[in-house]
């Protein structure tokens, strides 16, 4: 997100990466095959308010082109039930998260299409893409609860509800 600091830090523009929808990240159109060095560069990796993300060091900063999300859930585990679930992830970089008010899940569809795109933040505004068998064991989680909205259907961590959809809207895209 925006930092004050982050803007005095000599810009060194288009690094020619770029992050796909399954987590591979690419320098100048390769492949980075070492998981360390793309660990190391998670580890600097910056989200701005407009969108834009970079990769930010002590000295410089450079633009990286992400497709979709910089990381991708490859890994559910899941303890509990009920409201006393908790559901963590395992992205492609070894970062762990727990699902809960810090990092949420969301699910986007897209206009005219109900397939979802399913999300877990992993931090400051950086979401990692949850594969889709890590997203079925998910629904396998799942059950419907009714709301205002309508019937609801997601998955409870650490007390709070996270809705994967809403079953009414679903039943109307058809």
């Amino acid at each position: 997100m925006s930092n004050p600091d982050f803007a005095d830090l000599p810009l060194c523009g288009d690094f020619d990466m770029r992050i796909a929808r399954d987590g591979t990240w690419f320098y100048r159109g390769s492949p980075i095959a070492r998981k360390p060095l793309v660990k190391l560069f998670s580890t600097v990796l910056r989200r701005e308010d407009d969108g834009a993300y970079w990769l930010v060091t002590p000295a410089e900063r450079g633009r990286v082109q992400v497709d979709d999300a910089p990381f991708t859930a490859v890994e559910l585990t899941a303890s509990g039930t009920g409201l006393q679930q908790v559901l963590t992830f395992r992205t492609n970089v070894d970062d762990v998260i727990t699902v809960g008010a810090e990092h949420p899940i969301h699910v986007d569809y897209v206009t005219g299409k109900a397939e979802p795109s399913p999300y877990v933040t992993v931090r400051d505004g950086l979401d990692a893409l949850i594969l889709r068998p890590v997203f079925y064991h998910l629904v396998e989680l799942g059950e419907v609860r009714r709301t205002e909205e309508g019937a609801l259907f997601g998955v409870w961590s650490e007390g709070d509800f996270f809705p994967l959809g809403n079953l009414d809207r679903l039943e109307t895209a058809r």
